[in-house]
């Protein structure tokens, strides 16, 4: 094994990173595949249950998307959708759930702006339902009744019924890996525990050195949130980024909603609404949040993190720009305000209840529980030459046998769709047969 060359090296075993795995076992003629996971397990990080909102993020009920933005993320996420309906029924229902979802609309202003966006988003979204006050309650009574009746506010809502909506993505990023390591007739190392501490250019290839060995492989792909830029930094790539990661905590309640029920997003702030839905490992819970809180780790609850953060950040002017400019608008300044104080004991419950009310008004303070140790970061990209924030997921791909991967949400959600784009890169690059029909939902499941 000393002389073994990958075709192709992933570093990093969460969702995306498993996802490029699986299709690159499954969908080319490359032999040779190995994949790199610090953690002593596939999904440790940001793609454990826990650790994030465990959604599909389809464009449907997002509001902060432009049409044009959702349909491409729909096509992705339809990818997920159909990976866990294709597997067998015991698999199947540890990965993908089916809730109702909807975002709703609280006041005579929002709930025109549902009705006007139906009409936009109905004819690419057949399964999107316009609700009305009472056809929400039929869905959702807790969001709709409160004190014996029903709340005094116009409600409405755009709702989707009868779809996968939520993931399980540390069990998706095991089950690709399964299927990958099922694949005959290809050479598939899986190196857990295994922290990688440099990549170099040697050649035409790339050595990827760990405490043990060094790795070799002619086309490198670095799937590791926050630490896709840190590589890429030590490489002298992408320095243009610096990172702004973004925490997020939640609370649980008891149940009171049946599925997913989402706000309105304010598009002056590049962070989440907060909405309610179920956790697929808690049972008989409903968790609410996000909540948002700049935080200076790569990883949520590594504190050994912020050293390498540090190291990310490369502060300069243009990053203090950035975020001068962002701490300027005052919605923006009001929420993060608002969301450090939701991580203060004493005040951050009350403070949750006021917005948690807006989808259940009968909420009390004593149903709220902050759910410790839930919640991850999401590594938000901040361009020094544009001095502003990268909403989203981005790539830095150099285009020479070499790709960084830095995934935020809806990062997990399209990880197939940035399979996809990673095996075009690595086509290009290493000449190797591509087979799409899968992606483009050209064949039966088998």
């Amino acid at each position: 094994m000393a002389n073994q060359i990958y075709d192709v090296l992933i570093v990093g075993g969460g969702v995306t990173g498993t996802a490029l795995l699986h299709s690159l076992a499954k969908f080319t003629d490359l032999k040779r595949i190995c994949l790199v996971e610090k953690y002593a397990k596939i999904a440790a990080v940001n793609s454990k249950a826990t650790n994030n909102s465990q959604t599909i993020h389809c464009g449907d009920i997002e509001t902060n998307y432009t049409l044009e933005k959702a349909i491409k993320v729909k096509r992705n996420a339809s990818m997920v959708a159909r990976y866990g309906a294709e597997l067998a029924s015991r698999e199947r229902d540890r990965v993908v759930f089916k809730y109702p979802k909807m975002v709703l609309g609280v006041g005579a202003e929002e709930c025109q702006f549902l009705r006007d966006r139906f009409e936009v988003f109905r004819p690419h979204f057949s399964g999107m339902r316009l609700l009305e006050k009472a056809q929400v309650a039929e869905v959702e009574p807790q969001v709709v009744k409160v004190n014996g009746g029903d709340r005094p506010e116009e409600i409405a809502a755009l709702g989707i019924l009868d779809e996968y909506t939520a993931v399980d993505y540390g069990a998706l990023s095991q089950s690709f890996v399964n299927h990958a390591l099922a694949v005959e007739d290809k050479t598939i190392h899986l190196k857990l525990g295994t922290t990688v501490q440099s990549i170099a250019q040697v050649g035409e290839n790339y050595q990827v050195k760990t405490a043990d060995e060094t790795l070799t492989a002619k086309f490198v792909v670095v799937s590791a949130g926050g630490h896709s830029l840190l590589f890429a930094h030590r490489m002298g790539i992408g320095l243009e980024y610096s990172c702004l990661p973004m925490a997020g905590s939640f609370y649980f309640t008891p149940q009171v909603l049946n599925g997913k029920v989402y706000t309105i997003q304010n598009d002056k702030l590049p962070f989440a609404a907060i909405h309610g839905d179920p956790d697929v490992l808690v049972p008989g819970k409903t968790r609410f949040g996000p909540t948002a809180l700049p935080l200076p780790l790569l990883e949520r609850y590594n504190t050994k993190t912020f050293i390498e953060y540090l190291e990310v950040l490369k502060p300069n002017g243009a990053v203090v720009e950035a975020l001068w400019d962002l701490m300027k608008v005052g919605d923006i300044r009001n929420y993060l305000f608002k969301n450090i104080a939701f991580d203060i004991p004493v005040i951050n419950r009350r403070l949750f209840l006021q917005d948690v009310r807006k989808i259940v008004p009968s909420l009390q303070l004593e149903d709220l529980e902050f759910a410790h140790g839930v919640g991850g970061v999401r590594p938000q990209l901040i361009d020094k030459n544009q001095r502003k924030l990268i909403l989203g997921q981005a790539t830095i791909d150099p285009g020479n046998g070499l790709c960084f991967n830095i995934t935020p949400s809806p990062g997990a959600t399209n990880c197939l769709g940035n399979a996809e784009q990673d095996l075009l890169k690595i086509q290009t690059h290493l000449g190797c047969k591509v087979d799409r029909a899968w992606f483009n939902n050209e064949v039966a499941p088998v």
